[in-house]
């Protein structure tokens, strides 16, 4: 193994290990300490690659927060029908949360942090601009192919953003309240109903 190769398993290594830490004790307990013990590196290795803890909590959501953006992108670029994508999508979803425990409590702690940090805030809000962007556009392909009526992109937009996060936050609030990918599929055909074309 290279040097690079080495390095990039070491800074994931770290990535992994503070997914952990933060999800499972909470970011204001975690030290770098705990990261570098859960990820078996030094102190030192620790600082080559970040340079404090917070950057470290910076790079999770900002990969965590690309990758839900590239579900959204891949999963409407290449269909045919809006609302199947639509549909699609949400089971998508419940398997990035099933299969990812450590996720919900990621998110838990970014949402929490993000309120009383003004860079996590502002990492955690811009994406969200870019995730309107793509629901409004979904909208509009669906008015463009015939599939929905003529509404404001834009409204119902937020409006897919609104309903998405918020069933995302409930979940991590009570992960095991409801099938929240059950809920979210009936919350989609509900507002599908309410968008299709009616001729």
């Amino acid at each position: 193994m290279n040097n690079e190769k080495r390095s990039s398993g070491t800074k994931q290594n770290i990535l992994d290990a503070a997914t952990v830490c933060f999800a499972g004790r909470g970011y204001d307990a975690t030290g770098v300490a705990e990261i570098c013990q859960q990820a078996g590196v030094s102190k030192g290795a620790f600082y080559y690659h970040f340079e404090s803890k917070e950057s470290v909590f910076l790079e999770l959501v900002e990969n965590r927060l690309l990758e839900l953006e590239r579900v959204l992108v891949q999963e409407f670029s290449a269909a045919d029908n809006v609302a199947e994508a639509m549909l699609a999508l949400t089971d998508k979803i419940q398997v990035i949360i099933e299969s990812n425990p450590l996720l919900l409590g990621l998110f838990r702690e970014l949402w929490s942090h993000a309120s009383r940090n003004p860079r996590v805030h502002k990492a955690t809000i811009e994406p969200y601009s870019r995730y309107k962007k793509i629901f409004a556009d979904i909208v509009q392909k669906g008015i463009d192919e015939g599939t929905f009526n003529q509404v404001d992109p834009d409204v119902a937009g937020q409006f897919l953003l609104s309903l998405t996060s918020g069933l995302f936050m409930q979940a991590i609030l009570s992960p095991f309240g409801e099938n929240w990918g059950k809920l979210l599929h009936d919350s989609i055909i509900l507002l599908l109903e309410g968008l299709q074309r009616r001729d």
